[in-house]
């Protein structure tokens, strides 16, 4: 029983005791060499930083349409869906005209019962005129006829208005689009009732888009109209876009403190960037710094650093950064690396300073060689 537990108890320190051989052969052994690509690296160069205060806000067009029900009837027919090309003037929304188009028909007897009366009321006005001039009519008929021609002349003009009332309320059954352009918003439905003033469908022209942005009060000293703003929009993502300012609100809202400001967007834009939200930073001053990608950067604590590739080895540099730049994420380097330096776009936890590198898989190498190049890790 005592040998039984003397060999094993052997055993088992044998063991151990290569484990640590093990384990300390790894840890001296140098960390493999890297295949890196072009793609993997980024080379440190001087870019213009724009600063400025920072705007947010929304895409709308420059030119929106709100129809509306100018008389309460029932809709009879939406002829556009939303997202479709309208032109001006294509009929967008019917609406039931059956009674309107009785008083059109009203109006057109009224007004030529009325005009049938003037012209019987100027002919005997005329007629006594002409007795009148003879002494055969008395002064009172002369003045007695003239009194009923303006009367029916009154009613005559009466009548027309209310002709012309009439249509315009007839014109009003029927939506039409005010401009080229596109439907936006369908708010209602074949058989809905609507009453004045309730909206019908929305136009918008996609052709002409604006920034409508916000910017604090406390920058408001700086912000100015024809500076160049830069933005990005939400579903572009990091597409950049260029505008100017066009007006600047005099006011500042009572509830946030910030200001409205209107800008021009520059080049053609999609339509269906309508409506979406941006955020840029308007250009008030201008520098040039040294700048790197985020994904360069490597935290420890409050420290900062890079793997830089030096030659055919990696070097730990620190770094000392200065403000990020919000639109595009890049950090500005203030020291730790020179104009022309290339640093590992994503590196890795494994790293190890000092460690070599390679940019290519060695020409003319046997097989052996390149199977152990292409199974060596690879920075992406």
């Amino acid at each position: 029983m005592r040998l039984v537990l003397f060999l094993t108890l052997s055993l088992t320190l044998a063991l151990a005791g290569c484990d640590r051989a093990s384990k300390a052969a790894e840890n001296s052994a140098p960390p493999p060499r890297l295949l890196i690509a072009p793609e993997d690296v980024v080379t440190v160069r001087p870019l213009a930083v724009s600063s400025g205060p920072l705007i947010t806000g929304t895409i709308q067009p420059d030119r929106k349409a709100d129809l509306r029900a100018e008389i309460s009837a029932v809709v009879l027919a939406v002829l556009k869906e939303n997202g479709q090309p309208v032109k001006k003037g294509d009929l967008l929304v019917r609406l039931d005209d059956t009674a309107i188009r009785d008083s059109v028909i009203s109006a057109q007897e009224a007004q030529r019962t009325a005009g049938q009366a003037f012209e019987q009321a100027e002919r005997q006005f005329q007629r006594l005129s002409t007795l009148r001039a003879s002494g055969m009519v008395s002064a009172q008929q002369m003045e007695d006829a003239e009194i009923r021609r303006n009367t029916t002349q009154s009613d005559l003009s009466a009548a027309r208005a209310r002709m012309v009332q009439a249509r315009q309320q007839l014109q009003r059954t029927e939506a039409r689009a005010p401009f080229d352009g596109l439907v936006s918003d369908r708010k209602v439905s074949a058989g809905d009732t609507v009453q004045v003033g309730k909206e019908l469908v929305k136009v918008i022209d996609p052709a002409h888009l604006r920034f409508e942005g916000l910017v604090s009060s406390d920058a408001l000293s700086s912000v100015k109209p024809g500076q160049a703003v830069n933005f990005r929009v939400n579903g572009w993502g990091a597409q950049e876009f260029n505008g100017r300012i066009r007006l600047v609100a005099p006011a500042a809202n009572p509830t946030t403190r910030q200001v409205e400001v209107l800008v021009d967007i520059e080049g053609a834009v999609p339509a269906r960037m309508a409506g979406l939200y941006a955020e840029g930073r308007i250009e008030a001053a201008s520098s040039v710094a040294l700048m790197i990608p985020s994904s360069s950067v490597v935290r420890d604590g409050e420290r900062a650093f890079a793997w830089k590739v030096q030659g055919a080895a990696l070097r730990k540099v620190a770094l000392s950064l200065g403000e990020r730049d919000v639109r595009r994420g890049d950090y500005a380097v203030q020291s730790g690396v020179a104009d022309g330096d290339q640093l590992l776009r994503h590196p890795v936890a494994t790293l190890k300073d000092g460690q070599s590198v390679s940019n290519t898989v060695p020409a003319g190498g046997s097989a052996a060689s390149a199977s152990a190049a292409a199974s060596a890790p690879i920075v992406r």
